[in-house]
């Protein structure tokens, strides 16, 4: 591998932690935020991203738990994403990239951004449904906006993923075979 492409690789695992660190602060506020509309709704305006449910809280719980999950869940599952993705670039011998393990993070990476996208989608028609009730403020839709384009993600990353599980068939093939 050149110096060029060990810097760029590099590079993208430093941003990759970066990115991961944001996901991971914004999941675990979200989840402060969520815990404090519970116990103390009169602090949540001081909170992270000052997002004030208590008035769908109070009007029905049953769609501020689901909502919330939603949001969670979602933001969770990003975090999870980069882990994986700093996981596979932390193990990855890149001298012999077609491995078992590489395999199987890729696909893991797939799985995680379909869900994503798939559960934006849901939460998206969930808060659309519950739009003409006045149950749901603007400022939901940052958290769900880009569902199709993490579904497309989803397909094209279990394309390479199974390129990558053939690869690693045709290597365990040639070397049973030399």
């Amino acid at each position: 591998m050149s110096k060029t492409n060990n810097f760029v690789f590099w590079g993208l695992y430093v941003i990759a932690w970066l990115i991961f660190v944001g996901l991971s602060i914004e999941a675990g506020g979200l989840l402060v935020n969520f815990f404090f509309t519970l116990y103390n709704p009169d602090f949540v305006q001081n909170l992270y991203q000052k997002l004030d449910l208590i008035q769908m809280y109070n009007d029905s719980k049953l769609a501020f738990f689901g909502v919330y999950s939603f949001i969670l869940l979602i933001a969770i599952l990003k975090a999870c994403l980069f882990y994986t993705v700093i996981h596979l670039m932390h193990k990855m011998d890149l001298s012999k990239p077609f491995s078992d393990f590489v395999a199987r993070q890729i696909s893991l990476m797939s799985y995680i951004t379909l869900c994503i996208g798939l559960l934006s989608a849901i939460a998206q028609q969930l808060v659309n449904s519950l739009q003409p009730h006045g149950f749901v403020p603007d400022n939901l839709d940052q958290f769900w906006t880009d569902s199709e384009a993490f579904i497309l993600m989803g397909a094209v990353i279990y394309i390479i993923a199974v390129i990558f599980k053939k690869g690693v068939a045709i290597q365990n093939e040639n070397e049973l075979t030399v």
